[in-house]
């Protein structure tokens, strides 16, 4: 067997065992380079999804947002970091937006910000998946991502960009934003599970 897959190693009693290689991503990056990244705000998106009226979706993003993404010689050393301000909801409706705002949901006077720390990326069959830990409201929780990575390459301007997309699932009501209207003959206005997708083209930091 070739050196780059097992090795031999010995248990303190010294009986010959297999040491397996380390995990590493199933799937090749196209262009993969390390180093620090940066959301590019034009080219990204952070949105959400959540049931209504118990019978559709309604969708939402948030235009204000710091992203940062530091890529390791070792894919499954890399580490991403996000703040999102709360305020800069936009659901398409203002006053659905200012109710979001209000201490009824989001409570933004005394929680400004939603923010994401990973500690842990693993790879899977056709990316990654990044755990880590999400604070919103004041309450922090594991949240995963699973993430897709487009892939990395040269921008028309001289520098290098790379191309992530990520989604996740969390149910508000873990976070304490558990404002409930409900609805004749049963059901609530807006739903407890929000899907999180993320559309980050980064930009490598000089």
């Amino acid at each position: 067997m070739s050196d780059n897959l097992s090795s031999p190693s010995r248990d303190p009693r010294g009986r010959a065992g297999v040491q397996a290689a380390p995990a590493r991503p199933a799937v090749e990056i196209p262009g993969y380079l390390a180093g620090t990244w940066t959301a590019d705000p034009v080219h990204s998106e952070i949105g959400f999804s959540v049931r209504h009226l118990m019978i559709s979706t309604v969708r939402g993003r948030f235009t204000g947002y710091d992203v940062t993404i530091v890529t390791s010689e070792d894919p499954l050393s890399s580490s991403v970091a996000a703040t999102i301000d709360l305020a800069s909801i936009d659901t398409g409706f203002g006053r659905r937006d200012g109710h979001l705002r209000s201490i009824d949901y989001f409570d933004v006077g005394r929680h400004p910000t939603m923010s994401y720390r990973s500690t842990e990326v693993r790879g899977t069959d056709d990316g990654w998946l990044v755990d880590g830990e999400l604070t919103l409201h004041g309450v922090t929780r594991q949240v995963p991502l699973t993430v897709e990575v487009g892939g990395f390459g040269p921008d028309p301007f001289g520098g290098h960009r790379a191309g992530f997309s990520a989604t996740a699932q969390i149910n508000r009501r873990d976070f304490g934003v558990d404002h409930i209207i409900p609805m004749d003959g049963g059901g609530v206005v807006v739903g407890d599970v929000v899907s999180i997708s993320l559309e980050i083209q980064a930009v490598l930091q000089k």
